[in-house]
């Protein structure tokens, strides 16, 4: 059984082993000022890689605010001041318990006893001492102006939520809204917190998408039960596999500091499952705690008259999480063979996201290199790059080029070959079926809209 347990734990570990690979060597995620040593736990997304995250992302955009007539987006500053912070309970209470190995001083939180014992591992065998656990603010904290002192602190953001918050009322009269309705954003945040490996999973600069959903106190659960289920709706059409995401309750100790409930939904990564998303009950504390520091009305007015703080319901994605598991979901390999007398057995790669998602939607590639295939191709790339994001491609063989396509996804290749020349037509082949289908070139257009949609 021990041994069969290992094997499994390298077996997931040799999976995040070929993500991050093939992330790097095709283009979706670099390490982060890698000519410098890099940064720990920082990363470029690629040309592929910023495509597939601004796919996911329009996604959220076009499913939590275009499709609902209720939520309305705005997109705010990364810099506040420092007072909304203090009002959102982040300066007192926005902590980690951290302790220290008195062997190497390497810091590490002191609820992650998993962490902790794989970092005793590296000390060979010596007994670690660790400290007591303390509580670090994972705020970062920076200055603005010419001189750095108290006055002139100010922290970067570790949560989108705030400018909901504080521009709520604007956002309420302006648009003239009624409860219920919410208000969206997507915006990089940043915690000074520890961070363990595992790609792109916990990064101290990263990107979420929350949304403030505000309604009449007493509303909430059901407004909770509604959102939790239209976030779950969420995962699956974006084609994340069933059995690989899961809803967690919190326990009440476990909860942040303004939460009365939240259920976290956890995503089947090779190192574990682990959280990509949430949902919070945040109760009317933020705009009650604005409302007195401020001295501003944020309470809402009701046809009645009456006037009260409303409550709010708050589900929130981790895009670059949620990108990983993507990535994670559309891996697999399969076996082929060379073609060859000797019949050598290769590994080919697949990425097979939904083709609405992948980054490059449609290869041109021309049979051969002559001059008047190539200058047919490049015609039939410019009529589709207008609409799709596409690549053209020309070297090595055709069956290299198709397999190049095959691991970042391409859902269609588009051949260009000597027959074009005569029907004007071309061969598309499908990334999953295999399958090819000759269309005619003035019809390809409006081919490939039925599929990709």
């Amino acid at each position: 059984m021990q041994n069969m347990n290992k094997q499994n734990k390298n077996e997931k570990n040799d999976l995040m082993d070929k993500i991050v690979s093939l992330a790097k060597r095709r283009g979706f995620i670099f390490p982060g000022s890698e000519i410098y040593g890099g940064l720990a736990n920082s990363y470029d997304y690629g040309p592929l890689g910023a495509e597939l995250f601004r796919n996911i992302a329009n996604f959220w955009w076009k499913k939590i605010v275009q499709q609902r007539p209720d939520v309305v987006g705005i997109r705010g500053p990364i810099i506040m001041n420092p007072k909304v912070w203090e009002a959102s309970g982040h300066i007192k209470n926005f902590t980690d318990p951290l302790v220290e190995c008195k062997i190497c001083h390497l810091r590490m939180r002191a609820d992650k006893p998993k962490d902790i014992a794989e970092h005793e591992k590296t000390h060979s065998g010596k007994k670690v001492e660790w400290t007591e656990p303390k509580n670090f603010n994972l705020l970062f904290k920076t200055f603005i102006g010419t001189t750095e002192d108290s006055k002139s602190a100010v922290y970067l953001r570790g949560e989108t939520a705030q400018t909901m918050f504080t521009d709520f009322k604007l956002v309420q009269e302006t648009m003239r809204r009624k409860l219920p309705f919410g208000i969206a954003q997507i915006g990089r945040s940043f915690r000074n917190e520890i961070t363990t490996g595992n790609s792109i999973f916990r990064t101290k600069e990263f990107t979420i998408a929350e949304l403030e959903y505000f309604v009449k106190p007493g509303e909430d659960d059901a407004a909770f039960d509604d959102w939790l289920s239209y976030q779950q709706e969420f995962f699956k059409e974006l084609g994340l596999k069933e059995e690989n995401f899961k809803t967690v309750e919190l326990p009440k100790d476990e909860l942040a500091h303004y939460s009365k409930r939240t259920v976290d939904t956890y995503y089947k990564f090779p190192f574990g499952w682990d959280e990509i998303a949430g949902i919070a009950n945040r109760t009317d504390y933020d705009l009650k705690n604005h409302i007195e520091l401020s001295g501003a009305n944020l309470k809402y007015k009701d046809e009645k008259g009456e006037e009260f703080i409303p409550y709010v319901v708050e589900p929130t994605f981790g895009m670059d999480r949620i990108m990983l598991a993507v990535l994670m979901d559309a891996y697999s390999e399969s076996e082929a063979r060379s073609g060859k007398e000797d019949a050598v057995h290769e590994t080919e790669v697949t990425l097979r996201l939904p083709k609405w998602l992948a980054p490059v939607k449609v290869a041109v590639l021309p049979l051969s290199k002559k001059e008047n295939l190539s200058s047919k191709a490049k015609e039939v790339y410019r009529d589709l790059v207008k609409d799709f994001v596409c690549e053209y491609d020309e070297t090595q063989s055709i069956g290299k080029r198709y397999r190049r396509q095959d691991e970042v996804g391409t859902p269609y290749c588009v051949t260009v070959d000597f027959d074009t020349l005569e029907d004007d037509a071309v061969t598309v082949r499908d990334r999953d079926t295999m399958k090819q289908e000759r269309i005619k070139i003035s019809e390809l257009k409006n081919w490939l809209v039925s599929k990709l949609q």
